[in-house]
């Protein structure tokens, strides 16, 4: 396992940018980046389940571990969906089961930091060197409207 940290300074407030990150509309927009189409299936509340899915129902469950509004998300993986059903876990799940994703919003007078870290392993390390700079991108484009 390797953890990634991407950064992106964004000349937004914290509240704005957490709206952004986690509201429908705009959650689908900057995703996109990782799979066209991908949405969440959640409550948003910490401690309860989410499903980030493909359109073809495919995807990941996981829990939200820790929630502080305009600060701080955390969700802890847990295993795959496939046609929109939770599968148990298998020897390749569980290499991963447990990996964290995090987002930190840091404010910085008129700027924020979006701080992202992500477990990942190695035969994902490259996708998401490309994907989430770009979801971040599109995540400041969002906030500075």
């Amino acid at each position: 396992m390797e953890t990634l940290e991407f950064k992106i300074r964004i000349k937004a407030s914290p509240e704005k940018i957490w709206s952004v990150l986690w509201e429908d509309e705009t959650y689908k927009k900057w995703t996109s980046a990782f799979c066209e189409g991908s949405y969440a299936v959640s409550d948003w509340n910490e401690g309860d389940k989410i499903h980030f899915m493909s359109p073809g129902g495919e995807g990941m469950n996981s829990i939200i571990e820790k929630k502080i509004p305009n600060e701080y998300m955390a969700f802890k993986h847990i295993g795959e969906i496939k046609d929109f059903k939770e599968l148990p876990l298998n020897e390749e799940t569980e290499k991963w089961s447990g990996y964290m994703e995090t987002y930190r919003l840091i404010p910085d007078d008129e700027f924020t930091d979006l701080v992202s870290q992500v477990d990942v392993i190695e035969k994902h390390i490259d996708y998401f060197k490309d994907a989430f700079p770009k979801g971040l991108e599109t995540v400041k484009e969002l906030a500075e409207k």
